[in-house]
């Protein structure tokens, strides 16, 4: 007998398992210190302030909001550092919204962290802006759509607003939208935008002077040979034992898929803090 995950679309699958994971993210335990839109370029960009200390800003995945992506993490984070989450419910304004929320709030740099599209959008933010990210964090994401496998990229030519139904996203999606009747346009937007190629550039990449983690689950979509390219233009993958260790590090966890590598809070906390310090 099939079960409901097999009776249905594989890419409904795939995004059933997606919003399980997300859902069960949802349990931060504490309130922002200060919350707010900041006016960028003619929109308004929500953020989240959480703790004291050195600045850290966040970046959410796809499709998700702060809490969905990092409520398990702010907690601890905030903790000793000044956590900055950023939401981008527009999505498209990439760096652009980041670098205007980081204005707004008075903040010259800070470490950043992006998940999955937020990844990319870090990417692009450390290459406009160099001096404003002091450290990046990239957690399963790339600077380009062929970083990723092919069958992660032809997903998404599938996706339809009404795969979102009824799910917890939607659920969260209105407890903080302004306007609730643009759940579809938003949805809409989001999958237009997920279908057009980029790419940062390799010589970008290669230029970037920040300390850089590279955070991957091993069965988590992206092209490991790509990854490890990646690693190369950013100073990795030499013999350490024959001269000084790279300032960028590479880490793969294994066992873990492009969701469930979220889910491991106490191994992503424990890179953090390691390479953030």
């Amino acid at each position: 007998m099939k079960t409901l995950l097999q009776s249905v679309n594989p890419l409904r699958s795939m995004l059933l398992i997606a919003i399980l994971f997300a859902a069960s993210q949802s349990n931060a335990q504490i309130k922002p210190s200060s919350s707010g839109y900041a006016p960028v370029n003619g929109i308004k960009v929500y953020y989240e302030v959480y703790g004291e200390g050195r600045p850290l800003v966040l970046l959410h995945g796809a499709f998700y909001t702060i809490e969905m992506n990092w409520g398990q993490l702010i907690p601890e984070l905030s903790k000793t550092r000044k956590v900055i989450a950023v939401e981008l419910q527009g999505h498209g304004h990439t760096p652009f919204s980041v670098e205007g929320v980081m204005n707004f709030l008075k903040v010259d740099s800070a470490d950043v962290a992006g998940y999955s599209m937020g990844g990319s959008i870090a990417y692009q933010l450390v290459v406009k802006s160099p001096k404003r990210v002091r450290k990046l964090v990239i957690i399963s994401s790339t600077y380009k759509t062929s970083g990723w496998l092919p069958v992660v990229n032809n997903a998404f030519k599938g996706f339809k607003p009404e795969f979102f139904t009824d799910t917890p996203m939607k659920a969260a999606y209105d407890a903080v939208a302004p306007d609730k009747t643009k759940w579809t346009k938003y949805l809409e937007q989001m999958i237009a935008f997920a279908g057009v190629p980029f790419d940062v550039g390799e010589a970008n990449i290669a230029k970037i002077t920040s300390p850089v983690l590279l955070l991957s689950g091993d069965n988590d979509g992206l092209d490991k040979v790509e990854l490890m390219k990646t690693y190369q233009l950013l100073g990795g993958g030499v013999t350490a034992d024959l001269g000084p260790m790279p300032k960028s590090h590479l880490a793969i966890v294994p066992g873990q898929g492009h969701v469930s590598l979220m889910q491991e809070t106490k191994t992503i906390l424990d890179f953090l803090n390691e390479f953030l310090q």
